[in-house]
């Protein structure tokens, strides 16, 4: 290819991109730092209005609870994305029912919310388990966890009281005021193995080599910064140039300022080129098409990285649930699901299980007839333990037996039984008619973190389009600029050896 057009590629794509990849750079070092920044809500007013809440979307309904109040009257509370609610049965009106919890949004993003034996109420966030009070309001409750593990579900049976982190399990027996921190035991068909997707992601991260390789990666992204801005420098100075030049005037800073611009944008590409396509390529292939193909391929562990963990479940449960009828716990994780005695025993893989997406499980449990509901993003199916079938709740057909794609159909967020005549689902998108939202929760806050995932995926531009879309055209342009740059100092170089 000639060099004129490798330098209108370069200069071409990296005008366009400038912009993107500042965006994607500086939403993935908040990203990368979910602990730090929890505390930071970014206002809805601000952004485009379909991230406004409406008919209960984006998770704000994720599930509901009914129980006895302090008076003796049957309440429903209804928790999700933004918090707790209190209502009726017949939803006439909602309290708020967050009082003691965290003001940040990253806080009130309830995950599960039970009552035990002895009538108490338990909520449970990533950050953190909480009880209620009826004068104290909701209050922490400490757990022995492991620095940062971001906890996933919560479920009783008796008088236990089961809190599932991402990588281990927290039991309590009335009066629940200590917790037992357990590493369940490597199941049946454990092979040492992860998705190849899990992989990917934490190597775009860089937490596959703890925080140090976050660190880098980080790096990496002010590096992407310098080269988009020394790149518009380069570009937008000489106009400016000669602008002076006609009017009369110096500019010799302009003309130093634009020297130093490709010199560091020269020396940044070409000294940090791996890594960036690195950044890129990783993060192109964490989209569909490409992530499908990686969910669906493991790989042995990478020695010496944070994947390789004595636990066999580092970061991969995900939900845990008690089956009265068939007398055994259940565990939704990444690698699918599994069934165990007690917690002490070898969970053993279940086969004919309902499809779930790769984001995991939203919804999971029974129905009137003991048959469990299992939602994701991949559709809402009813799993039929006793006769080892699964079937698409919505139209009664047969489910394949395969993990579900990224996003189905129906993106399932949110499921209630305990409201009006009729159980009835959530869609992420689309929220639900069955029951109408206080127009008060509209423009509940959004978290920093959760802002940056929308910059990141693209879903701040164009919306849904962009899970499909934007991250992998994006991805193909930025690596292309990126090897457009290298081949034309290259030709530079040659250049120069030649004369």
């Amino acid at each position: 290819m000639k060099r004129i057009t490798w330098k209108k590629h370069h200069k071409w794509l990296g005008i366009a991109l400038s912009l993107f990849l500042l965006m994607f750079c500086l939403s993935g070092i908040v990203l990368n730092h979910r602990w730090l920044v929890r505390d930071v809500d970014i206002s809805r007013k601000w952004l485009p209005v379909r991230y406004e809440y409406t008919k209960w979307n984006g998770g704000l309904l994720r599930g509901t609870l009914p129980y006895t109040d302090e008076d003796s009257v049957r309440r429903v509370l209804v928790y999700g994305t933004g918090g707790i609610w209190r209502t009726d049965t017949s939803a006439s009106a909602f309290a708020d029912f967050n009082d003691g919890l965290s003001d940040g949004a990253d806080y009130r993003q309830i995950r599960a919310v039970a009552q035990t034996a002895d009538g108490s109420l338990y909520a449970l966030s990533p950050f953190g388990l909480y009880r209620y009070g009826i004068h104290t309001g909701w209050q922490q409750i400490p757990l022995p966890t492991d620095g940062d593990e971001m906890l996933t579900d919560m479920t009783c049976k008796g008088d236990t009281l089961a809190v599932l982190g991402r990588s281990y399990l927290y039991i309590s027996m009335s009066p629940h005021t200590q917790f037992r921190k357990i590493q369940l035991q490597a199941p049946s068909d454990y092979d040492g193995k992860v998705s190849l997707f899990r992989t990917v992601w934490m190597l775009h991260t860089g937490e596959l080599f703890g925080m140090p390789g976050k660190l880098v990666m980080d790096a990496v992204a002010v590096v992407l910064v310098l080269l988009s801005l020394t790149g518009i420098l380069y570009w937008l100075l000489p106009k400016y140039m000669r602008r002076r030049h006609k009017q009369g005037k110096s500019a010799d800073k302009a003309a130093r300022w634009t020297r130093l611009s490709l010199l560091w944008h020269d020396k940044l590409g070409r000294t940090t080129l791996v890594l960036t396509l690195l950044i890129a390529v990783t993060g192109w292939c964490l989209r569909p098409p490409v992530l499908i193909a990686l969910a669906l391929t493991d790989t042995p562990t990478l020695p010496g990285s944070t994947l390789d963990s004595p636990n066999p479940w580092n970061d991969k449960l995900r939900m845990v649930r008690y089956d009265t009828a068939c007398g055994d716990w259940l565990l939704s994780t990444s690698e699918g699901f599994y069934s165990l005695k007690s917690f002490d025993a070898i969970p053993e893989r279940l086969t004919h299980t309902p499809p779930v997406s790769v984001m995991g499980l939203n919804v999971w449990q029974r129905d009137v007839q003991g048959r469990w509901l299992c939602g994701s993003f991949s559709g809402l199916f009813v799993w039929n333990r006793a006769q080892g079938t699964a079937t698409d709740w919505f139209t009664g057909k047969q489910a394949d037996d395969k993990p579900g794609p990224p996003f189905g159909k129906k993106a399932i967020s949110g499921f209630s039984a305990d409201l009006g005549k009729e159980p009835f689902t959530v869609e992420y998108y689309n929220g639900t008619n069955a029951l109408p939202q206080p127009e008060s929760l509209a423009a509940l806050p959004m978290s920093l973190w959760n802002f940056a995932l929308e910059v990141h995926s693209g879903r701040i531009y164009i919306g849904i389009a962009a899970t499909y879309v934007f991250v992998f055209i994006a991805g193909i342009a930025i690596v292309w600029c990126l090897w457009s740059g290298w081949k034309l100092r290259k030709k530079n170089r040659n250049k120069q050896v030649h004369n």
